[in-house]
């Protein structure tokens, strides 16, 4: 595996302009983020400067952009939220929270390290789609308290909707004004502004901007609640802060942050693939979003993950290589050592605004509304890690929602799978048999059972083979067809011994067909070789029908 993504400069003003126009989009998200966050505005552009840079050099996916995202916001602000109540500390808990961030970025590289990157995104798109959809409209809720003016209530989404009423009578004019400008700018851009223009006017800049001008123009006073002015200059170095009784809870906080983090890089890379037409690394674009995010909880920046926004608009600006990654980065160092006294003049509302839109925008509208014309279970599915995201715990509901979803797989293909397992000891018009097979079949006269398994055989299918086991009792010679069997699960296994044993015990001659590769091996590690003699293990269905029928007539003539 190579160290660090390939970067060459044949594709240099290509790489130079995405980066660019990444870095421009990048600034107000940035900003967005880390003040929704909790953990200020400076975060916030710490993350998209060291995730980026990092992931960039050491991912898999030369053209992705690594920033803090909607979903990763969402789960940083929980993060901070709780561990600041935990400890009754701010600076503590924040302390604590970039810690987090650390750890995430650690169980990102053993991911990478581990290669389960292939497995990440191996998930029903119910499960995805409603915790996307979950993780939106938390975002909505929890910008509520600044899009109308106030400082947001404590207590999460439970308590901004208890506080709703409160919220709701108290509202700042001014600010939902400034607001409401926001969002009717970034809805409007992209209608008003023609196709090719459109890359120089990234709609949350532009209503980054015109939310700013409009309030140092009709509310210069201090009736509108600004960003808090940050110090220009380099990071300080945080070195991880955690507590015995705390550890728990940042264990799992890092976990979900990393989980999330991977799967919303590793969709986003499967993006950017589709738009350039080439592959990405999976593992190596998990341990360079695990170098990101350590890098960034080390110096105060808050959690980053592949955006799809900023990884699109570099393709579109013309960014092939890991160079647009990192020209961003160093663009937004610039912002961040020179420009960092300026957005002291932004107003929360405006950046409240820009969380709202990106909020609605994660909300998977589209299944959303064509989910239950596909599949009632699917729909249900959704629905239920929808308000588990919502209500109760982010991981709980990847959790149940996987399990539910993999139980409904499960039972559907172990009832399809349930219909290739056959017993039968005539001519079966399901089976494809020969002439000769059919005649052989005749001549066994129900004496002889032809057992045939087809497809894989997991473990939901042992119920259908037991309940065939039972025709064993009218049988003196078993003939078992594996020919069509690519794979047998360890539960499929034993009740193909036991079938195996219940017949020998009976007195019936056992004739195995067909089975090869990790079948074989499967079956053999059970002993079952050793308890059949090698002359009754064959590779030809019709010559066991022989041997089979060859036994019965020898076993009726001497009896």
């Amino acid at each position: 595996m190579q160290i660090t993504n390939r970067i060459h400069f044949r594709n240099f003003s290509g790489d130079l302009f995405g980066g660019i126009t990444a870095a421009v989009i990048a600034l107000p998200m940035a900003l967005t983020f880390g003040v929704a966050s909790g953990a200020g505005p400076a975060a916030g552009l710490y993350g998209a400067i060291l995730v980026g840079f990092f992931a960039a050099l050491f991912g898999g996916t030369p053209t992705l952009i690594s920033e803090p995202t909607g979903p990763m916001t969402v789960i940083m602000t929980a993060v901070i939220t709780n561990l600041t109540a935990a400890t009754d500390d701010p600076e503590k808990g924040l302390a604590m929270a970039f810690t987090v961030v650390m750890m995430a970025g650690i169980f990102q590289i053993l991911f990478g390290v581990l290669r389960l990157g292939k497995y990440v995104t191996l998930m029903p798109y119910t499960v995805v789609s409603g915790f996307m959809s979950g993780i939106g409209i938390i975002l909505v809720i929890l910008q509520l308290g600044p899009f109308l003016g106030e400082a947001a209530p404590k207590g999460g989404v439970l308590g901004t909707l208890r506080e709703l009423p409160t919220l709701l009578s108290d509202i700042n004019v001014s600010a939902l004004f400034l607001s409401l400008l926001t969002v009717a700018t970034i809805v409007l851009i992209p209608i008003l502004v023609p196709t090719q223009l459109k890359k120089w006017f990234p709609p949350q800049l532009v209503a980054l901007l015109v939310g700013t001008f409009v309030a140092l123009w009709l509310f210069p006073g201090a009736s509108v609640d600004r960003i808090a002015p940050f110090e220009a200059g380099l990071p300080t170095l945080r070195m991880p802060v955690f507590t015995q009784n705390e550890l728990q809870l940042m264990v799992v906080d890092a976990m979900i942050l990393a989980v999330l983090g991977c799967i919303d890089a590793l969709l986003t890379s499967v993006v950017a693939d589709s738009l350039t037409r080439t592959e990405h690394n999976s593992n190596k674009e998990l341990i360079g979003q695990g170098i990101g995010n350590l890098v960034s909880g080390l110096c105060g920046g808050i959690a980053g993950a592949g955006a799809t926004m900023g990884t699109v608009v570099n393709i579109q600006a013309g960014g092939r290589t890991a160079l647009s990654g990192l020209t961003r980065a160093f663009i937004l160092l610039i912002v961040v050592l020179w420009a960092a006294p300026l957005t002291q003049n932004i107003p929360l509302a405006v950046l409240a605004g820009i969380a709202l839109k990106v909020g609605i925008d994660i909300i998977d509208w589209d299944f959303l509304k064509r989910a239950h014309q596909v599949s009632w279970k699917g729909t249900a599915i959704m629905y239920g890690v929808i308000a588990l995201t919502v209500f109760v715990d982010l991981m709980v509901a990847v959790g149940i929602g996987v399990f539910i979803a993999n139980i409904v797989t499960i039972d559907r293909l172990s009832t399809l799978q349930s219909k290739s397992v056959k017993a039968i000891t005539d001519a079966d018009d399901e089976i494809q048999l020969t002439e000769e097979e059919k005649q052989l079949l005749d001549q066994g006269q129900g004496r002889m059972l032809l057992f045939h398994l087809s497809g894989p055989m997991i473990f939901g299918v042992a119920k259908a083979i037991s309940r065939e086991q039972k025709a064993l009792k009218y049988c003196e010679a078993l003939v078992l067809d594996l020919s069509d069997v690519p794979h047998m699960g360890v539960t499929s296994s034993l009740t193909i011994e036991n079938a195996i044993e219940e017949a020998l015990d009976k007195g019936c001659s056992v004739f195995v067909v067909g089975a090869a590769g990790q079948t074989r091996r499967r079956l053999g590690k059970l002993g079952i070789w050793d308890r059949l003699p090698p002359e009754n293990v064959l590779a030809d269905r019709v010559e066991a029908l022989r041997k089979s029928v060859a036994g019965l007539d020898h076993y009726a003539t001497s009896g």
